[in-house]
């Protein structure tokens, strides 16, 4: 398995009030990314950042 690399936090927001503010904001995310708009929203940022790939490869 691979091993998960610690984010460093360097703003002067306590760590913990971050772990709080993302313990209240992920299951709306989770809801948004499995609804049909957003696998829709996510289809289209994936073949955008292709895209975008394969522009800075012709460079």
């Amino acid at each position: 398995m691979g091993r998960r690399k610690k984010l460093i936090n360097n703003t002067d927001i306590p760590q913990h009030k971050i772990e709080a503010i993302a313990r209240c904001i992920m299951p709306d995310i989770l809801a948004f990314y499995e609804s049909e708009e957003g696998q829709r929203e996510f289809v289209e940022w994936k073949k955008q950042r292709e895209a975008e790939k394969q522009e800075a490869k012709a460079e």
